[in-house]
């Protein structure tokens, strides 16, 4: 379990791959509390990642920075960016997606909509091409909503789907999503002091491939 900051109001750590953000037996909050070796320690899930999703978390240590924190989160205020690399080549180097998404509660998936609709949300998100190397490119993205699985659905559904993914595409890519957490902003929830923290993908498949782009490839 990597820690990259902590005190006695809130932990900013690297969630693995395949580990559920919630409080539960193999969680996040439980793995924390095994590396600050402190079974008792409170430790608080304020956002979640995909459990096939990895990268930068902040977690709660008490429950009124829980409680500001989420408050951030409902207003907007809590910044949230990540990297992934998608199966293609977007047609603009930027912009923002928008689309109206549904969730298939039974299958456990999420569809994009045609038409407002009994649990139909509105979903946005701004992207940036950074890179482009043969048919991958790795994107940055900011989310503005945070419906269940929107990176994921928002790509797929405009055939550029995520490298690693296996529930809305049918991929053999031998490695897991490409969708890291990559940079969390907010005000410390006691102090008011802006955070910042930001961390590059592990040196690994398929993030590999954009660590030396050629100047050819770069997108400006």
């Amino acid at each position: 379990m990597r820690i990259l900051y902590q005190d006695a109001e809130l932990l900013v750590c690297v969630k693995p791959a395949r580990v559920l953000s919630t409080d539960e037996p193999g969680g996040l909050p439980e793995l924390v509390r095994q590396a600050l070796g402190d079974p008792g320690a409170d430790v608080r899930t304020v956002h979640r990642l995909d459990r096939v999703v990895s990268g930068l978390m902040v977690l709660a240590r008490n429950a009124e920075s829980a409680s500001g924190l989420s408050r951030q989160i409902r207003e907007g205020a809590f910044g949230k960016e990540y990297l992934a690399v998608v199966h293609g080549v977007p047609p603009e180097t930027s912009g923002d997606l928008w689309d109206l998404l549904g969730r298939d509660k039974a299958r456990r998936m999420t569809y994009v909509a045609d038409a407002p609709g009994k649990g139909i949300q509105q979903a946005r998100l701004s992207y940036r091409v950074e890179a482009v190397k043969g048919s991958l490119s790795r994107v940055r993205i900011r989310l503005h909503t945070g419906r269940t699985h929107q990176i994921r659905v928002q790509f797929a559904s405009r055939g550029l789907p995520l490298v690693g993914e296996r529930k809305y595409a049918v991929l053999e890519d031998p490695c897991e999503l490409a969708l890291w957490s990559c940079r969390l902003s907010f005000a410390h929830p006691a102090t008011g002091e802006p955070m910042d923290f930001s961390l590059e993908p592990p040196p690994v498949y398929p993030w590999t491939e954009f660590t030396q782009v050629d100047r050819r490839d770069e997108v400006r």
